[in-house]
């Protein structure tokens, strides 16, 4: 079960309590008691930031407000201030905390997000020495504050930790066909439509990108439509979420020569399981707004059928695509997929791919890139809401002269281009297949961390659901 995110402002007498202050604010807090007073102003005078209190019958701890330079960067300093208190919280078997804002900000809600992303554990397989956290729930007591903020805020970062945990499960437990199934339960949950293409549908709309990755396969490929289309839906036509769904990737005959590259290779799905923590958050918290997600899905092996570097392939739209490397498979199963959407006459088409190495090595863990045809309006629009959320865009170019890096001898186009630009000619390929305003994210850096990094935690992040819900719940207002 998942922290529960809680709003009361009544404060029991021995509740353990996490207090937000400023400097300037240490000497007159009633809550504190002359000795404790005098102890935490010692603390803040060292430049102590987290200052614990051991009341016997319950715990206080002080969480002192930095001084950033700019909003966003000091709503990221408490949410990081959340990730140190709850390992505080965990050594002190607290089993809830209610946080009380005393800088008048709001704040509460941002150290929460940080304790309850911190608090994420993925123990789903262990037989034993699972130890899930002691803490169940968090409470946000400031009357700054709305209940309803409370709740949309919890709604949200239960869709973050949905998406992890599609991440985080091993491809023996999710082929595509299992993965439509975990979509499938999410959607009952959330309450949004979930429509499942099998093979021979997936066949009949001659999706070749899609059955050409799943030639090495012996689990079929799905295709999967997702849908929140609520009756007070403000937008005519639909915003359209694209996640590039490889369960599980080897790279096809192209193997991947990396040493270790096939370990976390269940996370080449990341993309689709971001698209669907997004709906999951949007028919949660009901926004009125149209949002279709399409998840292509399958796994990349190198089978007696699989498809081989040079063959061509045709693709949904009817161009014709030279296979030069299989490894290059997540672009050509979005292709697809951004070809179906041209159906729906979407406002704006978003997609998510773990896609390039290449965006990786450019900027690390600390940004996605993006790329794409939409209009400037839109792009500051979604790098507002990654600064928000602290889940940063890094913008590439999609110049024309990166094109002729994919032009093909005996194809239409071909899936790799050159040794350089990698992350844009792999963006160049997919803007082929777009005839809309059109923003593509590689999250190969930010989707799957091999160590813990502050609340992201280690393996999933969840990446993007917090950024583009905070895009699409700022166009309903």
């Amino acid at each position: 079960m998942p922290t529960q995110l809680k709003y009361d402002t009544s404060l029991t007498k021995n509740t353990d309590l996490a207090l937000i202050v400023a400097k300037d604010q240490v000497r007159q807090l009633q809550e504190l008691q002359p000795e404790e007073q005098q102890y935490v102003q010692q603390q803040v005078q060292q430049e102590a930031t987290f200052i614990p209190l051991n009341r016997y019958t319950h715990r206080v701890y002080l969480v002192v407000a930095p001084d950033n330079k700019t909003e966003n960067s000091r709503k990221e300093a408490i949410r990081q201030a959340g990730h140190t208190l709850l390992k505080q919280l965990k050594t002190d078997k607290v089993a809830s905390i209610s946080v009380l804002d005393k800088t008048d900000s709001g704040a509460g809600l941002y150290l929460a997000e940080g304790i309850y992303l911190s608090n994420y554990t993925y123990i789903k397989h262990k037989t034993k020495d699972a130890k899930p956290s002691p803490l169940q729930s968090v409470t946000i007591a400031d009357e700054q504050v709305t209940e309803q903020q409370v709740l949309e805020l919890g709604n949200v970062l239960e869709a973050v930790l949905q998406a992890r945990d599609l991440v985080n499960e091993p491809h023996s437990h999710q082929s595509a066909t299992q993965f439509s199934m975990q979509l499938e339960e999410l959607g009952d949950q959330a309450g949004f439509k979930t429509e499942v293409l099998d093979e021979l549908q997936i066949q009949s709309l001659k999706m070749g990108g899609l059955l050409a990755v799943n030639q090495g396969s012996d689990e079929p490929a799905t295709f999967n439509i997702i849908e929140w289309k609520p009756e007070n839906a403000k937008n005519s036509k639909p915003y359209v979420l694209v996640g590039k769904g490889v369960v599980y990737d080897t790279g096809g005959l192209s193997l991947k020569p990396t040493p270790n590259s096939m370990d976390f290779m269940k996370s080449d799905m990341a993309g689709a399981a971001a698209v669907a923590g997004i709906l999951y958050a949007v028919a949660k918290n009901k926004l009125p707004l149209h949002v279709i997600g399409l998840i292509p899905a399958t796994d990349n092996r190198p089978g007696g059928q699989a498809v081989a570097p040079g063959d061509v392939i045709t693709m949904f739209n009817g161009m014709t695509v030279e296979v030069l490397n299989t490894d290059a498979e997540g672009r050509l199963i979005l292709a697809d997929a951004l070809s179906f959407a041209k159906k729906y006459n979407p406002e704006l088409v978003l997609d998510f791919a773990t896609l390039t190495g290449s965006a990786m090595r450019a900027i690390g863990k600390e940004a996605a890139v993006a790329m794409g045809t939409a209009d400037e309006e839109v792009m500051n629009g979604l790098k507002k809401a990654g600064e928000n959320v602290h889940e940063r865009l890094v913008e590439f170019p999609l110049w024309d002269e990166y094109k002729k890096q994919i032009e093909s001898d005996v194809a239409d186009i071909k899936n790799l281009g050159g040794a350089d630009a990698g992350a844009i000619t792999a963006g160049k390929f997919l803007e082929v297949f777009t005839s809309y305003p059109w923003v593509h994210f590689d999250i190969a850096g930010t989707a799957y961390l091999h160590g813990e990094d502050s609340y992201r935690g280690k393996m999933g992040t969840g990446t993007c659901v917090r950024l583009v819900y905070n895009y699409l719940s700022a166009l309903a207002r």
